[in-house]
């Protein structure tokens, strides 16, 4: 039996490649995106007491991934890359479905031009990810505070973040456009966004990521990430 899932909409948010996306919701708090309706599902009505929650859950689709397949089993970051688990016990983007479920901060509706689009931060989704439906976050029922996390039960340790003299130059040109373009690759960054199976070590490795325009280079030095560039794209 086959069913056929509609997007109601598209995802624009700061994370432009799935490098350094954070490996959960939440974590980079300053991640603004807006999720903007597909005509057919631009009613505004649809939104009607949607401010009342403070957080939302959004049910989407790892398009990214879908072209890979699935596997039964896969190797969780957190564990290090070197110990495999079930799928379902896990939180990988390589599922039979490909979708993935995430909770976030709502921020606004807004209405422009005719469009129709939901602003929310805290965001883990690439830019473009189809968004198929949107539920109400209630803490009464969604928030258990006695459950078990099994293998990620704690939050990872966080980063110590730095920025050379040039690339703070660049970040006081570039923060008419994102005033808030430090605090976002700041939060990024201090979840270690490294491949799993690098570890906790400096390796004197130069990484880059992609955030909204910019191309941000970075390497690890005495356990704390060195921003050494900024530029536009």
């Amino acid at each position: 039996m086959t069913h056929t899932l509609t997007p109601i909409g598209f995802i624009h948010s700061p994370y432009k490649q799935k490098f350094a996306i954070p490996r959960q919701p939440g974590l980079v708090k300053s991640a603004l995106a807006s999720i903007e309706f597909c005509p057919e599902f631009a009613d505004a009505n649809s939104l009607r007491g949607i401010e009342q929650f403070s957080h939302l859950w959004l049910i989407f689709q790892f398009h990214h991934t879908t072209a890979q397949g699935w596997s039964p089993t896969v190797r969780p970051p957190r564990l290090g890359g070197n110990k495999k688990l079930g799928v379902f016990a896990t939180r990988s983007t390589f599922r039979p479905n490909n979708l993935g479920l995430s909770v976030v901060e709502f921020v606004e509706v807004r209405q422009q031009s005719g469009k129709l689009s939901l602003v929310v931060s805290g965001i883990d989704l690439l830019d473009g990810t189809p968004i198929f439906d949107i539920k109400p976050y209630v803490p009464y029922v969604d928030a258990l505070v006695a459950a078990r996390g099994g293998f990620a039960d704690e939050a990872p340790p966080l980063m110590a973040v730095d920025f050379l003299p040039a690339a703070r130059q660049a970040l006081t040109r570039f923060s008419q456009d994102h005033a808030s373009l430090e605090t976002l690759i700041t939060q990024v960054l201090s979840q270690d966004p490294r491949p799993a199976y690098h570890g906790n070590t400096d390796n004197n490795k130069s990484y880059g990521m992609h955030l909204y325009d910019y191309n941000i280079q970075w390497r690890v030095v005495f356990a704390t990430c060195v921003v050494e560039s900024i530029t536009k794209i």
